[in-house]
C-alpha cells in the first residue's frame, strides 16, 4: 500500500503532541505509545476521506478520545500482572519530574471520562465546544465531568498535601 501524499509531514509535525496527549489519558508511556499508534493506524486507513486542506489534528485527536474510551470500557485488556516489573527505559520523560508523577497519580484516580475531559480542557487546552466535539458529547456533559473531577482532585490534592505535612 503506498503512503498517502503527506501522512507523514503531518505525523512529524503532531508526534509530539500526539504523545503528550495519549500518554497523558492513559497515565503510562507504553500504553499512550499504544494508543498513539493505533490512532495513527485509523487515521492512515481514512486519509484518503479527509477533505484537502483541512487540518487533520482535530479528526486525529477524536480518534484517539475514542480509542481510549472505547478501551477503558472493555473488562479484558490483555494484561497479566507480574510479580517484579521489567526495567524501566532510561528516557521516560512523563516520569522525570516528581510534579508529574504526582498528576500521573491524581489522574489516575479519576475515571475515564473525567479523566480525558482534564486532559482535553486542561492540559491540551481545548474549549469546552472543542472537548465536547472531540469526546462526541454534548458541551454540558463536559462541563459537568469537568466540575466533578476539580472536586475529586482537590480533595486528593488536600489529602495529599495534609499527607506531607503530618
Amino acid at each position: 500500500m503506498d503512503e498517502p501524499i503527506g501522512f507523514r509531514s503531518f505525523v512529524e509535525q503532531r508526534e509530539r503532541q500526539l504523545l503528550r496527549l495519549a500518554w497523558s489519558l492513559t497515565g503510562s508511556r507504553q500504553q499512550g505509545e499504544d494508543l498513539a499508534q493505533a490512532a495513527l493506524v485509523r487515521l492512515w486507513q481514512r486519509w484518503y476521506r479527509l477533505m484537502p486542506g483541512v487540518e487533520p489534528w482535530p479528526y486525529l485527536r477524536r480518534i484517539t478520545v475514542s480509542l481510549y474510551l472505547t478501551d477503558r470500557r472493555r473488562r479484558w485488556h490483555g494484561e497479566i500482572p507480574h510479580d517484579q516489573l521489567p526495567d524501566r527505559a532510561d528516557d521516560d520523560r512523563m516520569a522525570d519530574s516528581d510534579n508529574q508523577q504526582l498528576i500521573g497519580r491524581w489522574l489516575a484516580g479519576l475515571g475515564p471520562r473525567q479523566r480525558t475531559v482534564v486532559v482535553l480542557r486542561y492540559l491540551a487546552d481545548l474549549t469546552v465546544e472543542e472537548t465536547a466535539e472531540a469526546m462526541d458529547c454534548a458541551p454540558g456533559t463536559v462541563k459537568s465531568q469537568a466540575a466533578r473531577a476539580l472536586a475529586t482532585l482537590r480533595g486528593v490534592a488536600t489529602a495529599d498535601t495534609i499527607g506531607e505535612d503530618s
